[in-house]
């Protein structure tokens, strides 16, 4: 998140107005809910997750070990059985 100067972005009867409540300090002004992106979506990291996590259990099902696949994508045994339940789900 980058700040913006309020005296750049704002009137300054609004700013005039906002200083009586929150004088020299931070505030923070959320998104309105219709531009509200959810986790991943701006970054692109949601998709590659579920492009990883559906090769995953294709190569599972394929005959891959679930030990060759922790060695593979680095991740806990835990993790990989997890994603295999989660991706069996989808494709049932």
């Amino acid at each position: 998140m980058k700040y913006a100067k309020a005296q750049d972005v704002l009137p300054e009867e609004i700013v005039k107005i906002i200083q009586e409540y929150v004088d020299g300090k931070y505030l923070y002004v959320p998104r309105k809910n219709e531009n509200h992106k959810a986790w991943g979506e701006k970054s692109g990291i949601k998709n590659s997750l579920k492009a990883r996590n559906s090769e995953i259990y294709k190569k599972y099902i394929n005959g891959a070990t679930i030990n060759a696949l922790t060695k593979e994508y680095y991740l806990s045994e835990k993790s990989i059985r997890r994603i295999i339940a989660q991706e069996k789900g989808l494709y049932s």
